[in-house]
């Protein structure tokens, strides 16, 4: 294993032995080869700075870089904004560990060796954002490397295998030209993600998001704290912003808009389609602190005189949110509630059990001027998971769940 610091400053010779200069930034080209070491930077004096392809590399060592071929052979060095620079874009940056769901900070760089058609690749394996690579960067240039090794013996190990790194880049043209993947970054949790934001920059959290699909920043925005899902939006890109708030539960929607400036979220609801943008013009028309402010338009509710396997048919035809369905509305002919059916309960019962054999005691619902207090006591004394939100003609016009109860007692 070869260690990023141990190489910074590395005498280079070329194919006849000549001194070339030291070499004073590696680089990744992430678009070619995530994990190669693809050029690297080589410097004399005041002589134009020179660039060495990873296949011009015979042999790499600790003090030492030899070269397949002649220092004419070797091109000037001309700024690439596609590749990525070891020492300005790793060492001692800021990196999410999707593995440890952590944000952490680089300490040095463990390189692999691998031998190619007569020359030597190196390939990053893994991040050292323990004690060791704190170690040999405080003593690089002061102590042989090869006593720098022994001390970090006796060490606690901390690496990051590179497969797990995810990087925070602020600067939008270079999220795009290093093509850098964030599918671990979506892999995690939206409250892990939202958690790990807020340790970061306001330029890191918005490099976050504009990286991510929209249903995953949705996801995310919706765990942040309110303030900092405000200044984030503010920031966006009008139509990018739409687009996130399109994928957003109405009753998060709406709560997010309505801490916006008015002018901001008129321009959003605009950006957004029609029917999105009227439903959560509805619930914005709530003062927040009742149950038409705390409720979702959207639910699932189904005639009481359908069979269990009907409404699984319908079901199975219908984008829904299933991390969140845990009971099902029922209305009767006249459209007015008529209870309620747990999930479980319904996946329980016979093919051709009527759905209104199958609900819950006794009837509970409330109307959307209802206040916060009443919502909450309501959970209370029936161990609720979900409350139906009806209209003055007993008609069902959107559900309160138990985690929107729990987020409102949270943020009280």
């Amino acid at each position: 294993m070869l260690y990023a610091t141990e190489l910074m400053g590395s005498a280079a010779y070329d194919s006849q032995n000549n001194f070339v200069g030291r070499v004073r930034e590696f680089f990744i080209e992430p678009a070619d080869q995530p994990n190669r070491v693809s050029h690297f930077l080589i410097s004399r004096g005041r002589f134009q700075p020179l660039v060495a392809r990873y296949d011009q590399v015979a042999k790499v060592a600790p003090g030492r870089i030899d070269l397949t071929v002649n220092e004419r052979a070797l091109e000037a060095y001309q700024p690439n904004e596609g590749w990525l620079a070891v020492r300005k874009d790793l060492l001692d940056q800021q990196i999410i560990d999707t593995a440890g769901r952590k944000v952490v900070r680089v300490n040095d760089v463990d390189l692999s060796e691998l031998r190619a058609n007569n020359h030597v690749e190196l390939r990053i394996a893994q991040v050292d954002v323990g004690l060791p690579g704190a170690v040999r960067r405080l003593l690089q240039g002061l102590a042989p490397s090869s006593m720098v090794r022994r001390l970090q013996t006796r060490l606690p190990q901390r690496s990051i295998r590179w497969e797990f790194v995810n990087l925070i880049e602020p600067d939008p043209l270079r999220r795009v030209k290093l093509r850098i993947t964030h599918e671990k970054l979506e892999d995690l949790h939206p409250a892990d993600l939202a958690e790990m934001m807020e340790e970061l920059s306001a330029a890191e959290r918005q490099g976050i998001i504009a990286s991510l699909d929209e249903e995953t920043a949705a996801a995310v925005l919706a765990e942040l704290d309110e303030r900092l899902t405000t200044q984030i939006v503010e920031k966006l890109d009008p139509e990018k912003a739409a687009d996130i708030i399109e994928e957003m539960a109405p009753d998060a929607a709406a709560d997010l808009l309505a801490d916006l400036p008015k002018e901001t979220s008129e321009e959003l609801l605009e950006e957004m389609p029609n029917q999105e943008a009227e439903e959560v013009r509805e619930l914005l028309a709530f003062d927040p602190s009742t149950a038409g402010g705390m409720m979702n338009s959207e639910f699932v509710y189904v005639s009481g005189d359908s069979t269990r396997d009907e409404v699984l048919h319908w079901m199975r035809t219908q984008e829904l949110n299933l991390e969140q369905l845990d009971t099902i509305v029922l209305i009767d002919r006249a459209a007015q509630f008529s209870g309620t059916v747990p999930v479980a309960r319904m996946l329980l019962a016979a093919p051709d059990q009527k759905m209104f054999e199958l609900k819950t005691e006794p009837l509970v619902s409330i109307t959307p001027e209802s206040s916060e207090k009443d919502v909450f006591e309501l959970f209370d004394k029936y161990n609720l998971r979900m409350l139906t939100v009806v209209d003055n003609e007993n008609r069902p016009v959107g559900t309160v769940t138990v985690d929107d109860v729990v987020s409102r007692l949270v943020n009280a």
